[in-house]
């Protein structure tokens, strides 16, 4: 049934989950094949119909309201469903499928994520296996996803390929964190100047050809850490910090939850960063497989318990 006043249509919903998962009309304009003023025109649609900016520039960068954020997620839920009807057909049902799923993941996504995937995994899709994939240096994920080795790869590089279709998980700022009687733990003592001088804890990369957002930011600085300790995981990195004088940058969201189990401190960034963007990345030949829209919904749903302070 349709409404003569109906103001949406998929094309406006894709503008908007595309503006503010790349943050920049440019970049919007080339992921969608469109022109910068069309994607323009579109926008302003768009803030005609929510009565709201959506996106207002801050520096180089176009940062989503409140009211976008929230619009993208129901806009993002409502086009997993449209491509679900337009998909081939082929009968999925998550409470009988068979199936294994792959994800490719790094662990700098607190372990609630995971954990709350799994609980709505075995509730909705008993019968079916779930694997978490490792990612690593000499991991070539885009091929992964080419040949079907693996479904989804989750991550939070500054600039995706641009080839894979990608969904925002979560934003999230960079703080820095460090034993909790650190000199620096204290309000106003961690200066830029001492950030850069201070020893560092730095978990190793997960690809060697993505930085992330720490040293790209740093990068187009012009300037350096002192990556005094590398270690191989994430998750192993805050329990290295009591007792020493290193110092960890990391997001808001992971080192809230390890502050909750370890003597360590938050504190917030003395240089600004940009925000920490994770998201899933998919290849475009699952984009309307039923069983694939309906496991990207489940990543999405199982986003907002990384934000929860009761997430344990």
């Amino acid at each position: 049934m349709s409404r003569a006043d109906d103001p949406f249509e998929t094309y406006l919903l894709r503008v908007l989950c595309a503006l503010i998962a790349e943050q920049s009309v440019s970049r919007t304009a080339i992921r969608m094949n469109q022109s910068q003023p069309a994607i323009s025109a579109a926008l302003k649609r768009l803030r005609e119909i929510f009565s709201d900016p959506l996106l207002v520039r801050d520096k180089n960068t176009m940062v989503p309201t409140a009211r976008a954020l929230a619009v993208a997620a129901q806009a993002q839920a409502a086009l997993g469903l449209l491509d679900g009807l337009l998909s081939s057909g082929d009968g999925f049902d998550p409470a009988t499928t068979e199936r294994s799923f792959t994800i490719a993941m790094p662990d700098y996504l607190a372990p609630p994520f995971l954990a709350q995937v799994v609980r709505a995994f075995r509730a909705q899709a008993p019968s079916a296996r779930l694997v978490a994939q490792p990612l690593g240096p000499q991991y070539d994920y885009e091929m992964a996803l080419q040949d079907g080795t693996i479904d989804i790869v989750i991550g939070n590089w500054p600039e995706p390929p641009e080839h894979l279709h990608m969904s925002t998980l979560l934003e999230d700022e960079i703080v820095c964190v460090m034993a909790a009687d650190h000199p620096f733990a204290a309000p106003g003592q961690l200066t830029p100047e001492r950030f850069l001088q201070a020893p560092h804890l730095v978990p190793m990369p997960y690809s060697i050809a993505q930085r992330g957002v720490v040293e790209s930011s740093l990068a187009t600085m012009r300037v350096s850490r002192d990556r005094r300790v590398q270690c191989p995981y994430f998750g192993l990195a805050p329990s290295l910090l009591p007792g020493t004088d290193l110092i960890m940058t990391t997001s808001r969201h992971f080192a809230a939850y390890h502050a909750r189990h370890l003597p360590i401190a938050l504190v917030s960034s003395p240089i600004e960063f940009a925000r920490m963007r994770f998201y899933q990345l998919w290849h475009p030949s699952q984009h309307r497989a039923a069983p694939h829209v309906w496991l990207r919904g489940l990543l999405t749903a199982a986003a907002p318990v990384l934000t929860d302070p009761q997430a344990n």
